[in-house]
C-alpha cells in the first residue's frame, strides 16, 4: 500500500469514538475492577486481528508498609496478542491500559478544548496510543507483505507504577524480536519522539532500632530516625553528573519522649548510564553496612532499578531514521530529543532490541487534569506505524 492508500484505509471517526469510550473507563493502576473491564474490552477489540488473544495474570509484587512490613500489592491482568509466532521476522508492539488517576480522582470526564483537541484522563497516556496500535495493525494486515512477518502485542496494567508486575513478561516477549514500537504519547505536541532515556530506581530502606525513654535512659535506645537521616546525607552525596538521587520520604518515629525504633526511607534515583546505575548499587550496599554497624541498627533494603537507562545504539538509530523517513512520506515532520522520563521502552532496549517508544498520539500535560490529545494525530500516527511496519517487513533496514 502506498502512503496515501494507508491514510485512506484508516477510519478516524471510529478511532475517536473508541478513545472516548476507553477513556471513560477509570483504569487507575490500583483500580482492579476498572482494569479487568478494560482488559476484556481490549481483548475483544484485538480479537479482530489474526492470532490468539490471552489475558495473563500479573507477577507478584511486594511493597513496604509504613509499619515496615512487606506486603503484596494487587495488579490487573495484562493482554497479549500473538500473531504468526512461527514467522522468521517478528516485532513487538507495547502499550499500557492503566492511568495515574485513581477511581476517586475528580478528573474522570472528557471535554472538547477546541475542534481538534480533547481533554480527558488517559486520552494521550495512553488510551489514544492503544487505539493507534489496533488500527495501525488492522491497516498493516491489508498490505501485501503482512503474511511474511509476525508480531506480539503486549498491553500491561501497571506501567504507571513501574511495570513491576509485567517487567518479566515484557522482556521475555521482546527477546529475539527484529524491532519494537511502544505507544507512549509523543514527547512534544508537535510529534517529537523521545530519543535516549535515563533510567530510574525506587528504594525503601527499613531501619530497625531500639526504643527507650528519651529522658530516663536515651543511651539504651538506637534512634532509627537519626540513622535514616545519616543515610539521606550519605546517599545524596553519591550524586554526580550521570546520576541524581532524590530522598523523598522518611516514615516512622513515635512520641517526642520515645527514642524511635523504626524508620523507613524511600528514595528515587535517575541514572543516565548503565555504569552509573551499577556504581550506585555497589556504593549503596557499602553505605548500608556502615549505617548498620555505626548506628547499631538493623537495615533491610527493598526495591532497586526498575528501568535501566536506554542509550540509542546504531540499530535503534536506524529505526528512528526509518520512522522519520516514513513520516516524511506521509507529510509528517518527525524529530526527536533526549528525555528524562522512562517507560517500557527502557526495558525493551535492555534486551538488545531496537525500539522507538513514543509512537502514540500527539498530546500533552499528561499525569495532570489538563491532559489533552490532538484528535487528528490518531489517524496520523496509525498511518505512521502501519507504514513503518510495512517497510520493516521486507529488506534489511536495521
Amino acid at each position: 500500500m502506498k502512503p496515501d492508500e494507508i491514510l485512506d484505509a484508516i477510519d478516524a471517526d471510529t478511532m475517536l469514538r473508541e478513545v472516548q469510550e476507553w477513556a471513560a473507563i477509570n483504569t487507575g493502576t490500583a483500580n482492579i475492577e476498572g482494569l479487568d473491564r478494560m482488559a476484556d474490552i481490549l481483548a475483544d477489540a484485538f480479537a479482530q486481528l489474526p492470532g490468539k488473544v490471552e489475558l495473563v495474570e500479573p507477577d507478584t509484587v511486594t511493597a513496604i508498609s509504613p509499619e515496615g512490613c512487606e506486603y503484596e500489592k494487587p495488579h490487573g491482568q495484562h493482554m497479549i496478542l500473538r500473531v504468526r509466532p512461527d514467522a522468521e521476522r517478528r516485532f513487538i508492539l507495547t502499550g499500557h491500559m492503566d492511568t495515574v488517576f485513581p477511581a476517586d480522582h475528580p478528573f474522570q470526564d472528557i471535554s472538547w478544548l477546541d475542534d481538534d483537541t480533547i481533554n480527558g484522563p488517559g486520552t494521550a497516556d495512553m488510551k489514544g496510543g492503544l487505539c493507534v496500535i489496533l488500527h495501525a495493525l488492522g491497516t498493516f494486515e491489508r498490505t501485501a507483505d503482512a503474511h511474511r512477518i509476525g508480531y506480539d502485542v503486549m498491553i500491561n496494567s501497571d506501567e504507571e507504577t513501574g511495570s513491576l508486575a509485567s517487567r518479566g513478561l515484557i522482556e521475555n516477549l521482546a527477546r529475539g524480536k527484529y524491532a519494537a514500537l511502544t505507544f507512549e504519547p509523543s514527547a512534544l505536541p508537535d510529534g517529537t519522539l523521545a530519543h535516549a532515556r535515563g533510567g530510574t530506581g525506587n528504594y525503601s530502606i527499613t531501619i530497625t532500632g531500639q526504643s527507650a525513654h528519651a529522658g530516663r535512659n536515651p543511651q539504651d535506645g538506637r534512634n532509627a530516625i537519626v540513622a535514616a537521616s545519616d543515610l539521606v546525607l550519605q546517599i545524596k552525596a553519591l550524586e554526580a553528573e550521570d546520576i541524581t538521587v532524590n530522598p523523598a520520604k522518611i516514615e516512622g518515629g513515635a512520641a517526642n519522649n520515645v527514642v524511635p525504633d523504626l524508620a523507613i526511607l524511600r528514595f528515587n534515583i535517575r541514572p543516565k548510564s548503565i555504569d552509573a546505575m551499577e556504581r550506585f548499587d555497589g556504593e549503596l550496599d557499602a553505605i548500608l553496612r556502615k549505617i548498620e554497624t555505626g548506628h547499631e541498627v538493623g537495615v533491610q533494603r527493598h526495591g532497586g532499578v526498575t528501568r535501566p537507562p536506554k542509550p540509542v545504539d546504531d540499530k535503534a538509530q536506524a529505526l528512528f531514521d526509518l520512522v522519520r523517513d516514513c513520516g516524511a512520506e506521509l507529510g509528517q515532520k518527525i524529530g526527536w530529543k533526549p528525555s528524562g522520563g522512562v517507560c517500557d521502552g527502557n526495558n525493551i532496549a535492555a534486551t538488545g532490541v531496537p525500539v522507538v517508544d513514543t509512537m502514540g498520539v500527539r498530546g500533552g500535560a499528561i499525569h495532570s487534569p489538563q491532559e489533552f490529545m490532538i484528535v487528528p494525530s490518531l489517524r496520523e500516527r496509525a498511518a505512521l506505524s502501519a507504514l513503518v511496519l510495512t517497510k520493516l517487513s521486507t529488506g534489511d533496514h536495521l
